[in-house]
């Protein structure tokens, strides 16, 4: 069976604003494009830009820690680097993340926003070709939406796809496939990709992206509807290719490629 790509999202600073696109670009052994560059420390996280490695995101200003952060509505320009942030309440920011003084302005405006939920000083990270995934091996995240919308019939009330922070959003596979297709191989658009596991979820899909309230309990409701806590697959593309919002998204073969 073929679905197809209904939505394409990056999410350039980890937690914050998920940024719609109509198309992009993936590539051999690469993360989705623009995604996660940077995110901020809240408080010392032992991260070493010289030499990155995975931090967990517990380290971070993170919606699984902190609902406030999805108080922020943010938009990265890739070219400038600037992005600019609103929040209720704050002034306007603009700054370009490609220079520690706008950095320092924005962990400084986000310092604001977060009061009492600062453990210590923000700082914001990054590291060229390091990205903070919430798994060191999460190159790119695909969403079922069918698998939303039965886990929506289950609990009787509805739950934004957004709230799992999903690169590709897939219409037109039966509900929960995804969960057995480890080590197998797809197309999306005209790249190719294995997917590589299930992705678990956490506290962060309790917030609801709009009103920055924690409102549903999602991990239980997981647990206690299918008795696993998965939503979505992690992937990496194997053949270069464009992915454009509409594209078919074929359902692998039956068996594991080797």
């Amino acid at each position: 069976m073929t679905g197809h790509i209904a939505a394409l999202y990056r999410h350039p600073v980890k937690g914050f604003t998920p940024e719609r696109l109509d198309h992009a670009e993936l590539t051999v052994g690469g993360p989705f494009p623009f995604d996660r560059l940077y995110a901020v420390e809240n408080g010392p996280s032992g991260f070493d830009a010289a030499a990155p490695a995975y931090i967990p995101k517990q380290k971070f200003t993170v919606l699984m820690s902190i609902a406030e952060v999805a108080k922020a509505r943010t938009r990265y320009d890739e070219t400038s680097g600037v992005l600019t942030a609103t929040a209720q309440g704050q002034p306007d920011f603009s700054g370009s993340l490609q220079q520690a003084d706008g950095r320092a302005a924005f962990a400084s405006w986000l310092t604001a926003l977060l009061g009492e939920e600062v453990r210590g000083e923000l700082k914001v990270l990054e590291a060229p070709g390091y990205r903070f995934m919430d798994h060191p091996q999460g190159h790119v995240s695909i969403i079922n939406l069918s698998s939303v919308r039965d886990l929506e019939t289950k609990i009787g009330r509805p739950v934004d796809p957004l709230r799992f922070r999903g690169n590709l959003y897939v219409e037109g596979w039966p509900a929960w496939v995804e969960n057995d297709w480890e080590g197998r191989e797809l197309m999306v658009g005209f790249a190719r990709a294995k997917v590589f596991k299930p992705i678990v979820r956490c506290a962060a899909t309790h917030v609801n992206p709009e009103t920055a309230e924690r409102d549903m309990d999602v991990v239980k409701a997981l647990f206690d509807n299918y008795g696993h806590m998965n939503l979505g697959v992690y992937v990496h593309v194997t053949d270069s290719g464009r992915v454009t919002i509409g594209d078919a998204a074929t359902m692998p073969s039956l068996e594991p490629t080797a």
